[in-house]
């Protein structure tokens, strides 16, 4: 199964810098395994020893969270959509620090963009 994955900024070296990658597998588990096969290195940086996702990364298919599915064993199809997105941890909040729009950083962006686009798709399904 063809799964588009959404690659974030500090992983892109590793997929010379491509933001979308294709990749094959029927869950969330053989994606990353080929993944890793044909970008070297982006396995380690994204889970553990053990195969299970870092505590600061998020995956999501198709804007849910796999931890609230099957976690690593959430079946993938055909066209489905997969989102790496590293927690970033640190900063002032508030509106003027580095965070930015009251703190939210990188992830509270990504995660407002998804949300939007799943409130967007669910909308147009009424």
């Amino acid at each position: 199964m063809a799964v588009k994955v959404r690659i974030p900024t500090p992983l892109r070296k590793i997929t010379n810098d491509r933001d979308e990658v294709a990749a094959q597998g029927s869950n969330i588990a053989e994606v990353i395994e080929d993944l890793e096969k044909n970008y070297p290195g982006l396995k380690e940086r994204i889970c553990e020893a053990d195969g299970n996702l870092r505590r600061f990364v998020n995956v999501y298919l198709n804007d849910e969270d796999i931890r609230f599915k099957n976690n690593l064993q959430t079946e993938t199809r055909d066209n489905d959509e997969m989102s790496i997105i590293p927690a970033i941890a640190g900063g002032a909040g508030g509106a003027g620090g580095p965070g930015g729009a009251g703190g939210r950083g990188f992830l509270g962006h990504e995660r407002a963009r998804v949300n939007k686009r799943r409130h967007k798709r669910e909308d147009s399904r009424s």
